[in-house]
Order: structure tokens, then C-alpha cells, then sequence
């Protein structure tokens, strides 16, 4: 197996920066860099979401088929 080299933060910057310029140009960079982020759902309340959408004999059977 081949030992990974991770390159240090600030030349990964560096890089990503010039692929999104290279690939989006100055401005869609820009605007691409500065989006908001959305705000993270509570966990719970995001667990809570997800079991009332969820159909509990499709997700037993997925879960348990053979």
C-alpha cells in the first residue's frame, strides 16, 4: 500500500483557490467562496424528521433481507 503525503493547509488553499479560478473565473470564485452555509439541524430533531417520513416495514425489510 502507498503512504499518502498530505500536503500542509495553506498550499491546499493555495491550490484550490487557483483549480476554482482556473475552472469558475474571478467572480464565480468569489461568489462561490462566500455562500452562506446553511445552518446544521439539530441531530434530534433532524432523527425525529427522518422517522416520521419513514415507512418502518420497507426499512425492516431492507435492513433484514437475506
Amino acid at each position: 500500500m502507498k503512504k499518502s503525503v498530505l500536503m500542509e493547509e495553506e498550499k491546499l488553499v493555495e491550490v484550490a483557490i487557483e483549480a476554482l479560478l482556473d475552472r469558475l473565473g474571478p467572480v464565480e470564485t468569489n461568489r462561490f467562496l462566500t455562500l452562506p452555509r446553511k445552518k446544521r439541524m439539530e441531530s434530534v430533531k433532524r432523527h425525529r424528521q427522518w422517522q416520521q417520513q419513514l415507512d418502518k416495514d420497507a426499512f425492516f425489510n431492507k435492513i433484514f433481507a437475506q
